[in-house]
């Protein structure tokens, strides 16, 4: 077996390369992968890739098998769908999903994989990280039947987030973005949408993934009394300013955040990580998340390709990074 593969690393903010690299000897208790494919999560991918993480959020920032440090060299991702090539019988030939960084073959434990279960493609399966990240937002936000809601935002954290709640009975939703063209998107997924200046207001819930101060401030206004914004956006080494001298404090409103990188305490005492990951995965079933993919390239052209998703020259929610059969 070939123990050679090739990985995508940021060389320096704003620019990457493809690396060879060796793979270690398999242990025991270690898979051998071969990807199919992998998925660039435009919000904190592209941050990693210009540079924008704040030395305070190094070490919270670090990705399972990340090599390298902050800001660069680093090799970084974790949107990873290969087959294994090498492992215990069980895994043998099985498709799986591991939070690993763009690369064309890898070895990491066995328990850091989760088999795709047969219903869902693994093309589909790269979405799995931010589904992940949605069910444990809903943890957090414990929405209830006949909720109004709104989710601002319609990147691909919010609209995996809109993706949910749209199968919650009663509840009047709406995924609320600045861009007219995520309104085919949220049609996609069978939820209603409108332009911040346009959404229902009175809401009980507002789910706030637009990574701007604009979008934030709006999430407040669309609250009813003690109604409150769950804050998932990623800001990085940005600093944002909101109105909390308004009706913030007389009307009790509440900002909440929410972070994938431990389970919801809603559901800690009765869920691990993997229970979570293997829901998010069964829950890629629907195929109408396959609308949350909006472009495909080839891994050989991910230097190319990052900087442009960066800029946003090339406009996503999922990225897909497509896979030769070899390395």
């Amino acid at each position: 077996m070939n123990r050679t593969a090739r990985a995508f690393w940021l060389s320096s903010p704003g620019e990457g390369e493809i690396r060879e690299v060796t793979l270690p000897e398999r242990g025991e208790d270690e898979v051998l992968v071969r990807s199919l494919y992998s998925g660039v999560s435009r919000g904190t991918e592209t941050l990693v890739f210009r540079g924008g993480v704040p030395e305070s959020q190094y070490a919270a920032m670090r990705a399972p098998f990340q090599e390298g440090e902050f800001p660069a060299p680093v090799k970084y991702g974790y949107l990873s769908v290969g087959v294994v090539e090498e492992g215990p019988d069980t895994l043998v030939g099985r498709t799986v999903f591991c939070l690993h960084p763009h690369q064309t073959r890898y070895v990491v434990p066995a328990s850091a994989v989760t088999v795709v279960p047969d219903t869902v493609p693994a093309a589909r399966a790269v979405l799995a990280g931010t589904v992940e990240t949605a069910v444990n937002a809903l943890w957090d936000a414990a929405p209830l039947v006949g909720d109004r809601i709104a989710v601002v935002g319609g990147g691909m954290v919010g609209c995996s987030v809109a993706a949910l709640l749209a199968r919650f009975p009663g509840v009047r939703l709406q995924l609320v973005d600045a861009d007219p063209g995520r309104a085919e998107v949220a049609g996609a997924l069978g939820v209603g949408f409108a332009s911040p200046e346009d959404a229902l207001g009175e809401c009980d819930l507002v789910v706030h993934a637009s990574a701007t101060e604009q979008g934030l401030a709006r999430a407040l206004e669309l609250l009813t009394a003690e109604g409150t914004v769950l804050e998932l956006s990623w800001y990085g080494d940005r600093e944002i300013s909101l109105p909390l001298g308004e009706a913030f404090h007389s009307r009790r409103l509440v900002i909440r955040s929410s972070q994938v990188g431990t389970v919801s305490p809603a559901r800690r005492a009765s869920r691990t990580y993997a229970d979570r990951l293997a829901l998010a995965l069964d829950l890629l079933a629907d195929p109408a998340l396959d609308a949350l993919v909006t472009g495909e390239s080839a891994f050989e052209d991910l230097p190319e390709v990052m900087p442009k998703l960066t800029s946003g020259e090339v406009p996503a929610l999922c990225h897909r990074v497509r896979y030769a059969d070899t390395p």
